[in-house]
C-alpha cells in the first residue's frame, strides 16, 4: 500500500512539476488569440462605441468614445503580445480581466434581472433578451490563473526572475494577500455585482488594515 501511495504521489510531484512550464502556457496562447483577434478587428473597424457609451460603467462611461476605442484597441493587441511572450503576464492579465468586465457590463450583461436563476439566463453565446456573457465570463475566469498564479516557467518573465537569481518560498497568501487580492478584484466587481464587489472590497481592506496593525 506504502509503495502505491508512493507511487501515486511522486507521479503527481512529477506532473506538478510539468504542469509548472506548460499548464499556464496553453491559457496564455487561447487567450493571446482571441484577444488579438478582437484588437485586430478593432483596429481595423469603425468606432462603435459611441452607441454605447452611455452603457460603461463608471467612470468609463465620462471617457469620449474616440479615448476609449484607442484604449480597448491597444489593451487587446499589447495585452496579447504580453501573454504571448509571458512578459508583465500579471500586469497585463489584470488589465485585460478589467476590459473583460466593462466589456461585460456595457455589452453583454442583462439589463435587469431579479434573482440568481433569472441572471443566469445570460450564460450563453446568444443573446435572447437576458444578456449573453457566457465568452466574457469564461475569459475572465482564465485570465485568473493568470493573475494569481503568474505565467509559468515557460515565460519571459520566469527567465527575467532566474536571471536577476531571485527564488520564491511560496508563501501563503496571509491577510496581505488575500486582502489585496479581494480589493483588487472586488472593484471591477462592483460594476457588475455591487454587493459582492462591496463585500469583497470592505473584507479586504479589513484584512489589510488588520495585517497593518498585526506588523505594529
Amino acid at each position: 500500500m506504502n509503495r502505491l501511495t508512493d507511487s501515486a504521489l511522486d507521479l503527481r510531484d512529477r506532473l506538478d512539476g510539468v504542469g509548472h512550464w506548460l499548464a499556464p502556457l496553453g491559457l496564455r496562447l487561447i487567450l493571446a488569440w482571441e484577444f488579438w483577434e478582437a484588437g485586430i478587428e478593432k483596429l481595423r473597424g469603425e468606432n462603435w462605441f459611441g452607441g454605447i457609451q452611455s452603457q460603461f460603467p463608471f467612470p468609463f462611461n465620462i471617457v469620449p468614445a474616440d479615448l476609449s476605442w484607442t484604449m480597448a484597441t491597444w489593451a487587446e493587441l499589447l495585452g496579447a503580445l504580453a501573454l504571448l511572450f509571458g512578459l508583465g503576464t500579471r500586469f497585463f492579465a489584470f488589465s485585460l480581466f478589467v476590459l473583460t468586465v466593462v466589456a461585460t457590463a456595457a455589452v453583454h450583461w442583462p439589463a435587469e434581472w431579479n434573482s440568481l436563476g433569472e441572471l443566469w439566463q445570460g450564460y450563453a453565446i446568444r443573446d435572447t433578451g437576458h444578456g449573453n456573457f457566457k465568452l466574457p465570463l469564461l475569459f475572465a475566469l482564465m485570465l485568473l490563473p493568470l493573475i494569481l498564479h503568474g505565467p509559468g516557467r515557460l515565460s519571459l518573465d520566469a527567465l527575467i526572475v532566474r536571471m536577476l537569481g531571485h527564488r520564491s518560498e511560496q508563501p501563503g497568501g496571509g491577510a496581505l494577500g488575500w486582502g489585496l487580492v479581494l480589493l483588487v478584484f472586488g472593484l471591477p466587481l462592483l460594476m457588475l455585482l455591487p454587493a459582492v464587489g462591496l463585500a469583497a472590497v470592505v473584507l479586504g481592506l479589513a484584512l489589510l488594515i488588520a495585517h497593518r496593525f498585526a506588523r505594529a
